[in-house]
């Protein structure tokens, strides 16, 4: 199995030691979502254009990737829109330059669940446009299953209103099982399987206004009967561990996060 640290859990870290901590535990890339401060990929320090080659030796000197491009583009708010359309554009490009496969966008949230259509539409037209921008660039546009968005058949709506070969999803397997309904890892697969092209882990105890974060193995998220289907099905793509140390500064830092998500994944890998 190819894992992926991602960035969401060491924000105060600097590229340098997000580096040198991946390699030394034994990742095998990297998701980028922020550098310390900044979350507009484009704007952080080793990706500025004079820097990229150099931050591309360095990675190939650890023998690290980076497997995908996480942006904060959402779709659902008219306000928004452009500004998407532009970040997804922006970060596109700089996946181009540095030769990562994919960039993840949001449908995110439905304001008005009693008439869906607008919002599913528009959600549908900004992954279209990224789409067939990203087609000419070799990078495919993966939106996550987040938000209302959690819910696979919500989801396969949009997908179904899009047709570029440059559109996948990003399964996050907590989100789906939790925030869309408890909706089981098989029924999920069915919906959005032949999408699923980078998969994002973490576990969760607890249900409602009692949900908490917790280390792999120690919730009730079906992390082990998600990565059988997938091996079962042949995925062959990174599994991204999504600590969201960022957004939840009480949960366990990174020191102790990064290497027991290692230990948990070389343990599911060695009992099959």
């Amino acid at each position: 199995m190819k894992l992926a640290l991602n960035t969401l859990g060491c924000p105060d870290w600097t590229w340098e030691r997000i580096m040198e901590e991946a390699a030394r535990l034994g990742y095998d890339a990297i998701e980028v979502r922020g550098i310390q401060d900044e979350l507009l990929l484009p704007k952080c320090p080793p990706f500025l254009p004079e820097r990229i080659d150099s931050t591309k030796e360095a990675l190939r000197g650890k023998g690290l990737a980076i497997c995908c491009l996480s942006t904060s583009c959402v779709f659902h708010a008219p306000e928004r829109y452009e500004e998407a359309i532009q970040e997804g554009k922006a970060t596109i490009d700089l996946a181009e330059r540095l030769g990562v496969p994919y960039i993840r966008v949001f449908g995110d949230a439905i304001p008005d669940k009693a008439n869906m259509e607008p919002t599913i539409a528009a959600v549908a037209a900004g992954l279209q446009t990224l789409g067939d921008y990203a087609l000419r660039k070799q990078v495919m546009v993966l939106i996550e299953t987040h938000g209302d968005f959690a819910d696979h058949d919500i989801l396969h709506d949009v997908l179904n209103r899009t047709h570029s070969p440059a559109i996948g999803v990003l399964w996050d397997i907590q989100v789906t099982y939790k925030h869309g309904g408890g909706q089981r890892p098989e029924a999920t697969y069915a919906k959005l399987g032949p999408y699923v092209r980078h998969v994002h882990v973490k576990d969760m105890s607890g249900s409602n206004e009692n949900r908490r974060l917790c280390l792999p193995g120690e919730g009730d998220v079906p992390i082990g009967a998600c990565l059988e289907l997938l091996r079962e099905q042949g995925y062959d793509g990174y599994f991204s561990f999504e600590w969201e140390k960022r957004w939840h500064p009480e949960i366990e830092p990174p020191d102790v996060a990064f290497p027991a998500f290692v230990r948990y994944m070389s343990a599911f890998a060695q009992e099959k």
